[in-house]
């Protein structure tokens, strides 16, 4: 099944009842289309969302810690209780050394949540797999928030990185990001080994997000 990861970032187009309205144009396009979408809202936004729309919910980040003296960091059980069902790791705005990488998944997994490790090449691709995440989203930092697609740019990092995921765990499913926004991209991205796609800015500033979004899944 494919599956789309929005993530709002920190937007000014994705904060307040704008997050509700978004999310809620990706639970109709999902209901529409068979397509699960889930939303990656700030954190400050995470239980506005989820008790407003029924819809899969990802936190941003997530740190490894539990209960404690951790100040400032991000706790999954909180997530969890806030509404979230998952969260991104190693978001290639918010990067990570491999063992905190490690801790931030086994704290998704003692909170029975999903996870999405952000890598930027395949190497680290095959090294994110090997942690045994429900998911890696392969993102040249370099074309991020460009509107050229990874798809178009780089298909070979597509490939390979499906690849080597593969080798080292088949159930880990592959998602690529960056430039992602119109339904060429996800069509390519799919066509290339991907499970699905990571993607912001095209859907969250667009004038329309539900448009875009319909857009987005029209070729599948």
């Amino acid at each position: 099944m494919v599956f789309i990861l929005l993530n709002y970032k920190t937007f000014d187009e994705g904060t307040g009842q704008k997050s509700v309205d978004i999310a809620r144009a990706c639970r109709d396009v999902s209901e529409s289309s068979g397509i699960e979408i889930a939303v990656a809202p700030q954190f400050a936004d995470l239980f506005r969302v989820s008790s407003s729309v029924d819809i899969p919910i990802f936190a941003q980040h997530v740190d490894g810690i539990g209960s404690g003296s951790n100040t400032g960091q991000v706790y999954a059980r909180c997530l969890r209780e806030a509404g979230a069902t998952g969260s991104l790791i190693n978001h290639s705005e918010k990067r990570m050394t491999l063992a905190d990488i490690e801790r931030s998944l086994l704290s998704l997994y003692e909170n029975r949540m999903r996870s999405v490790v952000c890598t930027n090449n395949v190497a680290t691709t095959a090294a994110a797999a090997a942690l045994s995440p429900d998911y890696v989203a392969i993102e040249p930092p370099e074309l991020i928030g460009t509107g050229v697609p990874v798809s178009k740019a780089n298909p070979g990092i597509i490939t390979d990185s499906v690849e080597a995921a593969r080798k080292i765990n088949k159930k880990v499913i592959v998602l690529c990001g960056a430039g992602i926004s119109k339904g060429e991209d996800l069509k390519a991205a799919i066509e290339l080994g991907a499970g699905g796609v990571l993607l912001a800015s095209g859907i969250i500033k667009a004038k329309d997000p539900k448009v875009a979004l319909e857009d987005l899944v029209s070729l599948i």
